[in-house]
Formats: C-alpha cells, sequence, structure tokens
C-alpha cells in the first residue's frame, strides 16, 4: 500500500501544481510543496527532477488527446521556461562577454566587463533625416553635449522617466557610425545575463539587421523566427511568446535591405502566421505584433526616418564619451600608465 499511497500522494501534487500553472488564482495548490517535499525526502534533486519530467509528458500528452492544444502549450512553456531563461542567460552571455576591438585578434579577446566605459547617451530628440556628414555630425555632438540634457543609462532604457505615465515599449536609438551603439545593446543583454539588471525580463532575443537580410526570400510566423535563432526555444516548447516579458534587440536598421513599408504593409496580428520577414518586422515595429513585448532598435541618424514617429515611444542619442568618460575608457584600455598618460593628453 505505501508504494500505491506514494504514487497517488505524487500525481495529486503534480496535478495541483499543473492546475496553478493553468490557473494561479486556485486556492488548493498551497499544501502541495509541504507534502512534495516529505515524500520526497532522501532522494536527490535529479531523481525528483526526473519524475516530474515523465509527469509533464503524461499530462502533455492527455491534454493533446483531448484536443487541448493551446493549454498543452502554456503549460509546457510556463513550465520550460525557468529552465529555457538560464540556458539563453549562459549562451547570450558567452557570446557577448567578449569583444574584438581595434587590433584585437583573434583567440585573443577583450572581456566586455573590464573595458566598459559608460556612454553619454541622451533621451528626446526626433528621427527626422540629418543630411549632414557623419564626421560634421561628431563634432556636433562635441559642441551640443556642453548644454543641460536629459542623460539616461543602458540599463534604464525601458524605464519611464519622472512624469512619463504610459510605458516604453520601442526606443529608437541613434549615433553616427563606429560611436557604440551595438557595444550599448551588449552589455545591456549582458548585464541581464549576468543578474545584474533588468531580472524582471524574461528573454532577450538580439538581432542584427545584417543576419535577417539573408533570409529575405523566406517566410517565417515571429515564433518561428524566435525558433530558427534560439533554436532550445523550440526545443524547451516556447511558443506562447505572449506569456513572457520579452525585449526584441534589433541592432543596425542602417544595413536593412527589408521592405519595411509602414504604409500598405497588411496587418498581421497572430504570432504563428507564417509571412515575409518584411510585414513580420513592421507589424511587429508598429505594435499590431506582440504588443506586450519591448523593442530597442538602433540606427545611424540618417536611417532614423524610416520608423514612424508614431511607432517610437522614445528617441535616445549616444553621443560617445564626456571627457572624463574619454578619460575613463584609455585608463582601462591601456595598462601602460605612461602610455595612458600620453594618449588623454593628446587629446585634450
Amino acid at each position: 500500500m505505501r508504494l500505491e499511497d506514494n504514487i497517488m500522494m505524487f500525481v495529486k501534487n503534480e496535478l495541483k501544481k499543473t492546475k496553478k500553472v493553468l490557473s494561479p488564482d486556485d486556492p488548493e495548490t498551497i499544501k502541495s510543496q509541504r507534502e512534495d517535499k516529505e515524500m520526497f525526502e532522501g532522494e536527490d534533486e535529479d531523481q525528483r527532477k526526473s519524475c516530474r519530467e515523465a509527469f509533464l509528458k503524461i499530462t502533455l500528452h492527455f491534454l493533446r488527446r483531448l484536443k487541448q492544444h493551446e493549454m498543452a502549450d502554456h503549460l509546457q512553456s510556463k513550465i520550460f521556461a525557468p529552465l529555457y531563461k538560464r540556458e539563453l542567460k549562459a549562451q547570450l552571455k558567452k557570446k557577448f562577454q567578449c569583444v574584438f576591438e581595434g587590433i584585437a585578434k583573434a583567440g585573443n579577446p577583450t572581456l566586455l566587463n573590464q573595458i566598459y566605459t559608460e556612454l553619454y547617451i541622451t533621451e528626446g530628440g526626433t528621427a527626422e533625416v540629418n543630411d549632414e556628414h557623419e564626421i560634421r555630425q561628431i563634432e556636433t555632438v562635441s559642441r551640443k553635449s556642453k548644454g543641460p540634457e536629459t542623460t539616461i543609462r543602458q540599463e534604464d532604457i525601458f524605464k519611464s522617466s519622472p512624469g512619463r505615465d504610459e510605458p516604453i515599449r520601442t526606443v529608437l536609438t541613434k549615433g553616427v557610425a563606429g560611436i557604440g551603439k551595438t557595444v550599448l545593446t551588449q552589455k545591456f543583454t549582458l548585464d541581464w545575463a549576468e543578474d545584474k539588471a533588468n531580472q524582471e525580463i524574461q528573454f532577450i532575443f538580439p538581432f542584427t539587421f545584417r543576419e535577417l537580410n539573408v533570409l529575405k526570400e523566406e517566410k517565417f510566423s515571429l515564433v518561428e523566427l524566435v525558433h530558427h535563432f534560439f533554436t532550445k526555444t523550440k526545443e524547451s516548447g516556447i511558443c506562447r511568446l505572449e506569456d513572457f516579458q520579452v525585449v526584441f534587440i534589433l541592432d543596425g536598421l542602417d544595413e536593412c535591405r527589408l521592405s519595411l513599408d509602414f504604409n500598405k504593409t497588411k496587418i498581421l496580428t497572430e504570432t504563428r502566421k507564417s509571412t515575409s520577414l518584411d510585414v513580420l518586422l513592421t507589424n511587429l515595429i508598429k505594435g499590431n505584433l506582440l504588443p506586450s513585448a519591448h523593442l530597442w532598435i538602433t540606427t545611424r541618424p540618417a536611417s532614423a526616418s524610416q520608423i514612424p514617429p508614431e511607432c517610437v515611444d522614445m528617441v535616445t542619442e549616444v553621443r560617445g564619451f564626456t571627457d572624463p568618460q574619454k578619460e575613463e575608457y584609455f585608463r582601462k584600455r591601456f595598462r601602460d600608465e605612461e602610455q595612458t598618460s600620453r594618449i588623454i593628453s593628446h587629446i585634450k
């Protein structure tokens, strides 16, 4: 009888947990964790995990047999999300913890956290076209930074400023070539992956327009696009993106070779409906597709006007470094104090 009792208790507790995932406000789940702990006392975590995974597979099997596909997908997403979140963080940490800059050679990278210096980022401005040559724009940047301006730190990019009630969905960050836009998004992602900031975000999916251009002729749904670049999402059953707080980073709009038509593109609201990549991205940016997501788009100033102002909640501009930030960067970048002093003296 003890074996049968244990099996029945396990099944009941797991069903309570499943019910809690599907109906979080249900009061019948209060005692399940304590009872579960008592039943598994003396067993290691691997055994416990193996039993739960087996039970989950049985539950998903019966839900799908009962044609409850949406409920099964929701359950699978919720159960596997914490595990996949850890895997995604490990993947992004490995990808972004090192940078290759200047004369850095392959196999001898620089740790981003060792050299990263806070950039001078201003909030506000417009996405209007600037026909001025980028060299002139760099000169203008240094002149403009003398007056009082609203500055913002990279970790606060989606946080509303005082006096602003509406949440920020889409941020457009502009800056001249080589000023640090890509490194900025990498640092934002790395800080999340290392549990340093923005832990309320469940998933960050960084894309570059350069890699999206390669898929120009193919068709994807938003879920399929995520599965294509982040294959473990598919293995983990992450297909209901609306269940999570997600950030999409779209880096390098100026390199986009897709036809983003914000006036004539057909409306798309279903995250699992396949379409061309330009239609998909246009609807994602407009907020028709997955309006709960956050978007961060980076671009050179000349391409900023591709995105209609009504699709952008906040425009920021990367201005480079202030004089103190320049000194900080060079002291981090070069270990030789004499060499660093010469460089700083030269740029003053």
